[in-house]
């Protein structure tokens, strides 16, 4: 029988007061925060970056491909179950999803953010947003935390705090502040990691390379934001962090996961034929045999997953309905499912669709 559908990776909505009620009162009056553009209608400004934060596709959820636009969108008109937990409910009801795994917006850009300290705070803030948030329903609103990795033993005091508030992943910032993830000074927060049960999530549009900047069209741009996620899954492998820490999970999200077959290949031809004159960490195995084990990536409408899942480890896809986000399959998630899942055995949609997700943060629903 088919279980409860788990989305891998839904968003909040960040309210005005997210940061500004919460922040470091350091930071009071620099927090990110809600203004009124005449052009663009609500977006948050933030402290030294170029660019506002629109709010046009931030919860465009259920809108047609014509009406998607960038901003001249007020906060107040945007889906209610962002930031109200009891609204959050009746949107699941409708998309046919039990439980969700909860990843922030405006902290997602953020995370590109060049002050650490002014990240740390802000991160701080949304973590105890998020906490309250959760603690409505905390059987079918699933918190993922923030830390900025300032340093190691920062990110280890972070994932305690964490673990306190009831969360069950921390997302991390494309690029931290010490080191590349695969530097040995990080071995002590993966072990952390490991012991908290803390899976970690890296999501698209949080490496500062995230941009949608490429070649020819604007749209071109759109299909360069998975490459972040793919570069830093390919430091996990290549840089041995798996090979020195093989209980480590790592939760590539919003980059699809129908290429993940040719990138084993390639990572396996660039191993065994160039490994010698371009040095990568000390590996036991294959690349793909990493990959395979300890990256789960998470998808939406990507049909080619289900197509290709004999081709890597059925057992580390996971869906998500993205909800509220203007990719996301919400409300037609239901059908989306029925028609992409033709072909699969029960066994294998309760796999992709609940059972992955479920063991991997250890739910109970």
């Amino acid at each position: 029988m088919q279980k409860p559908i788990i989305s891998a990776d839904s968003h909040i909505t960040e309210p005005p007061g997210t940061y500004v009620d919460r922040i470091d009162h350091k930071y009071k009056d620099t927090a990110p925060h809600v203004v009124n553009d005449p052009k663009m209608g609500d977006v948050f400004v933030v402290k030294d970056m170029e660019r506002s934060i629109p709010m046009g596709l931030l919860a465009a959820a259920g809108k047609s491909a014509s009406e998607l636009a960038i901003g001249g969108v007020k906060f107040e008109e945007m889906h209610r179950g962002g930031w109200d937990p009891e609204a959050r409910i009746g949107d699941q009801e409708r998309d046919g999803v039990a439980a969700e795994i909860m990843y922030p917006t405006v902290g997602m850009l953020l995370c590109n953010h060049r002050d650490f300290d002014y990240k740390k705070a802000c991160f701080d803030a949304y973590n105890l947003w998020m906490a309250e948030y959760c603690s409505h329903h905390p059987d079918r609103l699933i918190g993922v935390g923030q830390t900025a990795m300032r340093s190691p033993e920062e990110g280890i005091e972070d994932l305690r705090k964490m673990k306190a508030f009831g969360f069950k992943g921390v997302m991390l910032p494309g690029n931290p502040q010490v080191a590349d993830y695969d530097s040995p000074v990080y071995d002590d927060f993966y072990r952390a990691a490991i012991d908290f049960e803390m899976p970690l999530s890296f999501h698209i549009l949080t490496s500062r390379d995230d941009n949608f900047q490429a070649r020819g069209p604007r749209l071109n741009g759109f299909l360069a934001i998975i490459r972040g996620c793919q570069d830093i899954i390919g430091t996990f492998v290549l840089g041995g962090v798996f090979e020195r820490h093989p209980k480590l999970k790592v939760v590539c999200v919003e980059a699809d996961a129908g290429w993940v077959p040719h990138y084993m290949y390639r990572m396996d031809h660039a191993y065994d034929r160039h490994r010698y004159w371009l040095p990568a960490g000390t590996l036991s195995k294959m690349p793909s045999e990493y990959f395979r084990e300890n990256v789960y990536t998470t998808f939406q409408d990507d049909w080619v997953a289900f197509k290709m899942k004999d081709m890597c480890n059925i057992r580390r896809l996971m869906w998500a309905n993205d909800f509220p986000h203007s990719d996301s399959t919400w409300p037609w998630s239901q059908d989306i499912l029925k028609k992409h899942t033709q072909g699969l055995s029960d066994q294998e949609k309760n796999y992709i669709l609940h059972d992955n997700v479920s063991e991997l943060y250890h739910l109970s629903i």
